[in-house]
């Protein structure tokens, strides 16, 4: 049986892994965690579980040893994402592994990709969110490791992931208890969702496919799903009318007028010919201009009325118009999602119910008509 290293072991996705490749025997799993306190949950399996900073090449290498594939699943901020793959692509060169599996994101096309994006489609690290820029540079730094090294490195581009314990789920059911949940244009741009089990099979897959050393797949569920489609179980179940959510107002994201002047004050071109003047008048200039951006509203002007915020990062999901293809997965992986978007999200609020929300009772398809959920009589 193949042996597995599984780095981020205690996350959304990681923890999955661990239960359908121990439960189902697909792999013999080792779980590799950064701190004891990670082991929490998956502790009810008797596994070889293995405590390791992904930042510490020696530790994780120990941690690899006798492993034939490692998958890095692990999920941080910018300097996570970019500073354990040298230590983890190292380590597991050290310790013999064949092959390198990374969890990348389809978000290195950004939030609202072109028409035609594909796996081809050119990558740029100067988008407007973070987390998009650093995927696309981890995918980089992994090409230029594996050029130097002899591990096999394979990169998987899942969409919007969700399941039980899913954040996607989770902060939409605590947005609309707490009435802080909105849409944008009705929820009918594309959503690009990914059921977790699917991108579980979709990591087994790769761990096993021949000739796809250097590859990157695009994953996704089976129907075109729009963001109206992904919340209205949530919302129905919970009690909500989805469409009487409010529309959220989009806010102007481009840099605003001050940070414009700020950025034209600093520049070298400006800043030469402004050395002409004596420093005081150039101070005075420039906090005069800054302040007349600065007006207060009048003291007897109404209080506008409180209306939703969408975020930079929602706003561009939410008007997604793009459904990203996994054609090539299908050719090259043998992928083809085995759950379909209805029984995914029975699955995912029967978790729910289980989490402790206040959902409606679980009815099946030939008591309620199709409906997944009827109010507890």
């Amino acid at each position: 049986m193949v042996k597995v290293a599984l780095l981020g072991a205690n996350g959304f996705i990681g923890s999955r892994v661990v239960e359908m490749f121990h439960l189902n025997a697909l792999a013999e799993i080792r779980p590799v965690v950064r701190t004891f306190a990670g082991l929490a949950r998956l502790s009810r399996f008797d596994l070889d579980f293995r405590v390791a900073s992904a930042f510490d090449q020696a530790a994780l290498q120990e941690a690899f040893a006798g492993c034939d594939v490692v998958i890095h699943a692990i999920a941080g901020d910018p300097s996570t994402i970019l500073g354990t793959l040298a230590p983890t692509y190292l380590a597991a060169q050290a310790a013999g592994v064949r092959r390198f599996i990374y969890l990348s994101s389809a978000s290195v096309h950004g939030q609202a990709p072109a028409l035609g994006t594909d796996e081809e489609s050119p990558l740029n690290d100067h988008q407007p969110i973070a987390y998009n820029n650093a995927k696309v540079q981890a995918e980089w730094k992994l090409q230029q490791l594996r050029t130097r090294g002899e591990v096999e490195v394979v990169i998987l581009r899942p969409g919007i992931v969700y399941g039980p314990r899913s954040s996607w789920v989770v902060g939409f059911a605590d947005a609309l208890l707490q009435d802080s949940a909105y849409l944008i244009n009705r929820g009918r741009g594309l959503c690009n969702s990914l059921y977790v089990d699917n991108l579980v099979e979709a990591i087994l897959l790769a761990m096993k496919a021949p000739g796809v050393d250097g590859h990157a797949f695009l994953l996704g569920d089976k129907e075109r799903i729009t963001w109206a489609d992904f919340y209205r179980p949530i919302a129905q179940a919970l009690g909500y009318d989805l469409y009487a959510l409010p529309e959220a107002e989009i806010p102007d994201f481009a840099p605003g007028w001050q940070a414009r002047v700020r950025r034209l004050h600093s520049s070298k071109p400006v800043q030469a010919m402004l050395s002409l003047f004596p420093r005081t008048m150039r101070q005075a200039a420039y906090d005069a201009l800054i302040a007349s951006m600065n007006k207060p509203a009048s003291p007897w002007s109404l209080p506008a009325p409180q209306r939703a915020i969408a975020t930079e990062e929602m706003a561009m999901l939410y008007q997604c118009q793009v459904r990203l293809p996994f054609d090539k997965a299908k050719e090259m992986l043998g992928y083809e999602p085995s759950i379909a978007f209805g029984e995914a999200s029975r699955r995912t609020l029967s978790w729910l119910a289980f989490a402790g929300y206040p959902l409606m009772q679980v009815a099946s398809e030939s008591e309620n008509k199709g409906e997944l959920w009827t109010r507890n009589p």
